[in-house]
């Protein structure tokens, strides 16, 4: 037994003694690379703590008592209604959020990994926020319900204030992210269409129709913008007519309009006669140009930045051949265009890059366009932007570089 305590020791002397004092370094240089980094993924945690406390005050009632102080606290503006119902909702909502997060955060860092405190501390800082502004101080610490009209498109990764203005006024059962947009990206609540007003360029066309379908299935209130008014439309559809060169007599109906898709155009394939070249530019190109400035020159009421939208298809032809000249010519241009026009929109556009889908126009085309409808629908809901719906994977890597080359392009050679 002496031989083996004795081994053991001199085992265990020999271990430390030989331990070089380098190799000692870079394990506590390691150690703290390791806790730093989980100390900057905390905030995004316990982000999702937040995000996540948020939603379950949507869904149990004993919760949802106490978050109702803060919905009723707020005018349009967001402006408190009074300073009492103001400090209840910082007192029953925002400090139960609070301790939530941070004890959510104290138990996986004493159970996982101590870089984790960092995000406890993040959110001890809105406990003392809300218990501040609770008693009348520090009320301009509360950035996402600063009174006032709203000027920014809503944010895509981080929440502004246009972003969370949905939540409270537009759609209570969306837009629930309090810093970061990732939860709503991933649940699709990132948009909400339910009641809102949604027209349709080329609405007799086969994809058209699939999308006022798709639009009415997720709660909107679709309207047909058609050059066709003879289609077989549903009966309780509103139905808007125009030609080409007439888009400022709809400005008065798209006033009332929350999403516009243009989503018209024709493709002549290989004609390239006179007529083709300027039947194409004006359908194509110089037609959308004018619905797009007749419709954000709509964009003018305080809430317009969060509340109103423009969808384009541009088409995938952007970036790659269609086969058609002309109809690459001017979907380019359109997408230019749409490109420029983003560098100081008053409200949130998108493009549709859209690859074959069977239609009129393309009868060999590879998708359906009910399928494509729903893509569209469904990226849209998680706030994508740029909105690719292609079997042709060059296209997902293409479109983005190009995008991102020509809007940087744009903003630093154009005012």
């Amino acid at each position: 037994m002496r031989e083996i305590t004795l081994s053991c020791q001199t085992f265990t002397v020999t271990s430390v003694s030989s331990t070089n004092p380098r190799e000692a370094v870079n394990i506590v240089l390691e150690t703290v690379i390791v806790q730093s980094l989980w100390a900057i993924s905390s905030i995004v945690i316990v982000e999702m703590v937040r995000d996540a406390y948020h939603i379950a005050s949507h869904l149990w009632a004993p919760l949802q008592t106490l978050h109702n102080w803060h919905h009723r606290a707020y005018k349009k503006d967001f402006t408190p209604i009074s300073a009492e119902l103001y400090s209840k909702a910082q007192l029953y909502n925002d400090v139960p959020e609070s301790l939530a997060m941070m004890g959510v955060m104290a138990l996986m860092a004493l159970l996982w990994q101590p870089g984790l405190w960092v995000g406890c501390l993040y959110g001890a800082g809105f406990l003392g926020g809300a218990i501040a502004r609770s008693q009348g101080w520090l009320l301009t610490t509360d950035l996402t319900h600063e009174p006032g009209p709203l000027r920014e498109i809503p944010g895509l990764w981080r929440v502004n204030r246009s972003y969370h203005w949905k939540h409270h006024f537009d759609n209570v059962n969306a837009y629930y992210a309090g810093h970061f947009t990732f939860l709503d990206k991933l649940m699709g609540t990132a948009l909400s269409l339910k009641n809102k007003t949604v027209a349709v360029t080329g609405a007799s066309g086969t994809l058209g129709q699939a999308l006022l379908t798709e639009l009415a299935r997720h709660g909107a209130k679709p309207v047909a913008i058609t050059t066709s008014p003879e289609a077989p439309f549903p009966q309780s559809l509103r139905v808007l007519t125009w030609q080409p060169g007439q888009e400022s007599e709809l400005q008065a109906a798209l006033r009332k309009v929350d999403i516009l898709i243009i989503n018209h155009g024709i493709n002549v394939h290989g004609d390239r006669t006179p007529a083709a070249i300027e039947r194409s530019l004006q359908v194509n190109s110089l037609s959308v140009l004018a619905l797009m400035d007749a419709f954000l020159a709509t964009v003018d009421t305080p809430t317009g930045a969060a509340t109103k939208e423009l969808w384009v298809n541009t088409s995938e032809a952007e970036v790659g051949p269609a086969f058609s000249p002309l109809y690459e010519v001017s979907k380019r241009l359109t997408g230019d265009l749409v490109t420029l026009k983003r560098q100081d929109a008053p409200c949130m556009i998108r493009k549709l890059i859209l690859g074959p889908f069977k239609s009129n126009l393309n009868p060999i085309g590879v998708m359906s366009a009910p399928w494509v409808a729903k893509a569209i629908v469904a990226l849209a809901q998680r706030d994508i932007r740029n909105i690719i719906v292609t079997i042709n994977p060059l296209t997902y890597l293409a479109f983005p570089v190009k995008e991102t080359a020509q809007s940087w392009y744009f903003r630093l050679f154009s005012h």
